[in-house]
């Protein structure tokens, strides 16, 4: 048990009898005698319904410990995704929904972070920027001047924006929240000694 002023993003949490995920934090301080008051987002690890609840700097919060463990991606079937721990074999499925936008970009044997609570797991850590490779890219047209932007179809079947000049077979950056293209990937560069 601690303090609520102490809450970080990441945290999880147990209030109500539920089990939450801490998205955001904001710590706003009192005027005079009034004290101050902690703006918290919540997600729900179950339901993933949010809740932004706001609380007494004191007000006592019991955080629970998760085991983090690597799982490897096997493979997707209907809504829900088959995972592997490498060390045990033991394969985990989990819901399409549980791991956001960033499921389109699992490729079979990724290694991929994953949070268990209570032999369950609540959440999959996939990083904020992954890679695909364009596979298709509508040809720029000589009339959009005003636009500097063509539609590109990535190896996952996703479809985003892309600049002119990436052509089909490059590997682009894309920001998962988003869904956005970032940056060409750029290859590895060898130094010469």
């Amino acid at each position: 048990m601690f303090d609520a002023s102490e809450l970080k993003a990441g945290m999880v949490i147990r209030m109500e009898g539920q089990v939450y995920r801490v998205l955001e934090v904001e710590n706003k301080a009192g005027a005079a005698k009034l004290g101050g008051v902690v703006k918290v987002k919540l997600s729900n690890v179950r339901s993933g319904r949010v809740l932004e609840p706001h609380l007494r700097p004191q007000e006592r919060v019991e955080e629970l410990q998760v085991e983090r463990q690597p799982m490897e991606f096997l493979f997707r079937q209907g809504d829900r995704c088959t995972f592997m721990n490498p060390n045990t074999y033991e394969q985990v499925e989990v819901a399409r929904d549980l791991l956001g936008p960033a499921e389109q970009f699992l490729q079979a044997g990724m290694e991929v972070p994953m949070e268990f609570f209570e032999g369950t797991p609540i959440t999959a850590v996939l990083p904020d920027i992954m890679e695909a490779r364009v596979v298709d890219t509508a040809p720029p047209v000589r009339s959009q001047q005003d636009s500097a932007w063509k539609e590109a179809t990535l190896d996952n079947g996703l479809a985003i924006r892309v600049p002119l000049f990436i052509a089909p077979g490059e590997i682009v950056r894309v920001d998962v929240r988003t869904l956005r293209y970032l940056e060409r990937a750029h290859a590895e560069r060898k130094r010469i000694a």
